[in-house]
């Protein structure tokens, strides 16, 4: 109360300053609309105009007041002011001298017919005067409090002189916070160089970056187009990163107006923002349509893409989610992570492997799910190739008896994570995830359940992935290290992929290995550079980049198909089908029974052992 009762007392201070300021605005203006109407000159000026001047002076001040309070020029907030508040002014003052004017009639006082225009005009520009010379004020005051606490001010290139661009500008020269000074802004529209925006000079378009941030020695650069296309803003960034300026971009306008950031949080660019590629986008009635309301269970519920399945699917309002995780820790996060965000929704966490039949088939007689998602498993290819019996047995047995606990209890669909490494594998984690796809297809063969699986290549962000090691590598210092110049991913992020999984899901009929389409593929050592640029630094220069040579299994591209599938369209562009490959169930199953033998007998043979089950897969040289 007593901050308010301050606030209160401030306000009503800056009020009947303001006050007092039109009421001398009222008498400046009167008597210079007789001195332009009679040429400056105050010998000229008949004596019965300035007594009729003096006599209406209170009443005319008292008309103003009323006037602009009705019109709320002493509520508004000045260091802010724009066009209303401009709009504001010149309504009241019309409204203003139309009334005085008539009043002035009325009492048979008789003024020039011009002076009317002429007052005015000129009580326009001194309440405008009044006004925006606060804003003015402020910035000077800005200025000079900042070089006598030397507080660095950062030089500032806007790209973008759209409604963002105004936004930002203005709060960059009003702001106490942010110590940052515009000096040029950069827009594409050629009718727009040469212009100014909020007083900064337009001065081309996205090929003068480079120039412009050295003739104006650019500390940071920020990217205020909140409207453009991931294409657009990925060409724009890769230009600007060649500068070596901070670089960061600027939050929709409509996020703006939600109140879900403010312009003061903007945000550096990161490397999603580099893959040029606008986002997915999926049919969320479809996804909530065969989620809600149903019991759904998560394998691998605490990893990157099991979070992000119980994120998009607790959204969907399921009746109940159950995660299972062998790591506590990480089911332990988003057990916590969930509770916060739906309070209401029926969640369930267990830690459990799916190696064990019994544990995994208790889970399914207890909770009986209507849908599973299995995305539990080792995924790391390095770590894999130097334990190939573990990737067998988490993998391969661990999905097969998730499988048969699905069978055995009923579950309408199951939907298998898998990974575009089980195209003609050259690894031993790609080929037990096409063994995976083989176990799915067989039982959707034999069973009532819908299995199918999807697959997808690298997510960014995720466990193992090369963004999060790449920039331990720049804040240690460097080098960065990149196995092959040529090696090339294809990337998602995490909740692109997860949400394409979920409506892959909604179109699953039985049997089908849906093929996420990961937009363009990437070179590896390009993500390195721009990430080491977007650090603030210049590849090969601060920070060096390594090739330390492939890695044992790892190929230098990855495929989506093998050469006897073909790609079927769905209802998203960006979700295909691949044809099931035909293949005897009967002796599949024989020859996974021996491989389960040979892997916990712990045997020397087992890549052989895969590559007579999956003959697409290619031993690596000496492992044969």
């Amino acid at each position: 109360m007593k901050r308010r009762r301050v606030y209160d007392k401030e306000m009503a201070i800056r009020q009947i300053l303001l006050m007092v300021l039109d009421g001398a605005a009222v008498a400046v203006s009167s008597v210079m609309a007789l001195l332009l109407r009679f040429n400056l000159s105050f010998a000229e000026i008949q004596e019965p105009y300035l007594e009729n001047v003096w006599h209406t002076l209170a009443p005319n001040v008292l008309t103003v007041l009323v006037v602009f309070w009705f019109f709320r020029l002493y509520h508004s907030v000045w260091r802010y002011a724009g066009m209303y508040e401009l709009q504001q002014i010149i309504l009241a003052t019309v409204t203003v001298t139309v009334l005085q004017l008539f009043g002035s009639n009325l009492a048979g006082v008789r003024m020039p017919r011009s002076y009317w225009f002429l007052y005015a005009g000129v009580l326009i520009c001194v309440t405008v005067m009044t006004r925006f010379s606060y804003r003015i004020m402020r910035r000077i005051k800005k200025r000079v409090i900042d070089s006598r606490r030397g507080v660095e001010v950062s030089r500032v290139m806007v790209v973008g002189a759209g409604a963002a661009a105004d936004v930002l500008i203005r709060e960059l020269k009003t702001s106490d916070h942010l110590h940052k000074h515009v000096e040029c802004v950069i827009d594409d529209d050629v009718s727009l160089k040469g212009r100014t925006i909020q007083g900064c000079y337009i001065v081309g378009g996205r090929e003068v970056i480079i120039d412009a941030a050295a003739q104006y020695q650019i500390d940071e650069i920020i990217i205020a187009m909140p409207s453009a296309g991931k294409r657009t803003i990925a060409e724009i960034a890769k230009i600007c990163n060649e500068t070596g300026c901070e670089l960061k971009t600027l939050p929709g306008v409509y996020q703006l107006v939600n109140k879900e950031v403010r312009i003061s949080q903007l945000r550096h660019v990161e490397i999603e923002d580099l893959l040029g590629r606008d986002p997915v986008t999926v049919d969320l009635t479809s996804i909530t349509g065969y989620l809600g309301g149903q019991v759904v269970l998560v394998t691998g519920g605490g990893g990157s893409i099991g979070s992000e399945l119980c994120r998009q699917i607790a959204a969907a309002e399921p009746r109940q989610l159950i995660i299972v995780d062998i790591y506590e820790n990480n089911a332990y996060e988003i057990q916590q992570e969930l509770k916060r965000k739906y309070p209401k929704l029926n969640l369930v966490v267990l830690i459990a492997s799916v190696r064990n039949t019994n544990r995994m088939n208790s889970i399914f007689e207890q909770y009986l799910p209507n849908i599973v998602f299995h995305a539990a498993a080792h995924k790391h290819v390095p770590l894999m190739e130097d334990s190939p019996n573990e990737a067998i047995k988490n993998n391969v047995f661990g999905t097969l008896k998730t499988v048969q606990a699905a069978d055995r209890y009923g579950v309408e669909r199951f939907v298998l994570i898998s990974t575009d490494k089980a195209v003609n594998p050259t690894n031993i984690m790609g080929a037990s995830k096409r063994i995976c796809e083989m176990i799915v297809q067989a039982y959707s063969r034999r069973s009532q359940t819908e299995f199918v699986a999807v697959r997808f290549g690298n997510v960014l962000g995720s466990n193992g992935s090369v963004i999060p090691l790449f920039k331990q590598q720049i804040k240690e210092g460097g080098p960065v290290t990149v196995t092959h110049p040529d090696i090339i991913r294809y990337f998602m992020t995490i909740p692109e992929a997860v949400s394409l999984v979920l409506q892959a899901g909604a179109f699953a009929h039985g049997g089908e290995i849906f093929v996420l389409d990961m937009g363009e593929p990437v070179k590896i050592v390009d993500l390195a550079k721009n990430l080491i640029r977007l650090s603030g630094y210049t590849p090969n220069e601060d920070i060096m980049i390594e090739y330390t040579g492939l890695r044992p299994g790892e190929k230098l591209y990855e495929e989506r198909l093998m050469e006897e599938e073909g790609l079927e369209k769905t209802a998203n562009n960006r979700i295909s089908v691949a044809k099931p490959i035909e293949m005897e169930d009967d002796r599949f199953f024989d020859r996974l029974a021996v491989l389960y033998e040979a892997v916990y007998d712990e045997t020397g043979e087992v890549r052989t052992m895969v590559k007579d089950i999956v003959p697409t897969y290619k031993m690596p040289k000496g492992k044969e």
